[in-house]
C-alpha cells in the first residue's frame, strides 16, 4: 500500500465528466502497489455512485462497471478505523472543521505516514495544514 484513497476520489475517476490528467500518476500507483481506505469508504463510495445514477449522470450498469473497476483495483479497507473513531478521529474533526467521515481518512493516512489522494477541498487543505502529503 502506498497511499490512502478517499470516496470523491475513487468516483471521480471513473466519471467522464471528474477526469484529470493528475489522476493517470495516482490511478497507476493505485494499481501497481495498491492503496488503504477507512471502514466507510465502500459505503461512501457506493452513496455517491447512487446519487450519480439518480442525478442521470451514469447509468445504472455504469455504476455496476465501476464498482468492479474498483474492486479490480484491490483497495484495502483499515480494519483498525473504529479502534480510533471516538478518539484522534474525533478530536481531527474537531480541530479542522471536518465531518467525522472526512476525518476518518486524515486519521488514516497520519497512523500510517501514506499521502492522501483526495478531490475535496477541506479534507485537502486540513490534511496539508495537518503535514499529509495530498494527491493528485
Amino acid at each position: 500500500m502506498t497511499l490512502v484513497v478517499d470516496g470523491s476520489f475513487a468516483v471521480a475517476i471513473h466519471l467522464p465528466d471528474e477526469t484529470s490528467p493528475d489522476f493517470d500518476d495516482v490511478i497507476l500507483r493505485i494499481a501497481e502497489a495498491g492503496a488503504v481506505a477507512p471502514v466507510h469508504w465502500r459505503a461512501e463510495v457506493a452513496n455517491a455512485l447512487n446519487m450519480a445514477v439518480r442525478r442521470s449522470r451514469i447509468e445504472r450498469s455504469g455504476r455496476e462497471k465501476i464498482l468492479e473497476k474498483l474492486v479490480q483495483l484491490g483497495i484495502e479497507i483499515d480494519p483498525e478505523t473504529n479502534d480510533h473513531i471516538w478518539g484522534t478521529t474525533l478530536r481531527l474533526a474537531d480541530l479542522y472543521g471536518l465531518t467525522v467521515y472526512d476525518a476518518a481518512y486524515l486519521e488514516l493516512a497520519q497512523r500510517l505516514r501514506m499521502p492522501l489522494a483526495t478531490l475535496d477541498t477541506a479534507l485537502a487543505a486540513a490534511a496539508r495544514k495537518a503535514g499529509v502529503e495530498v494527491l493528485p
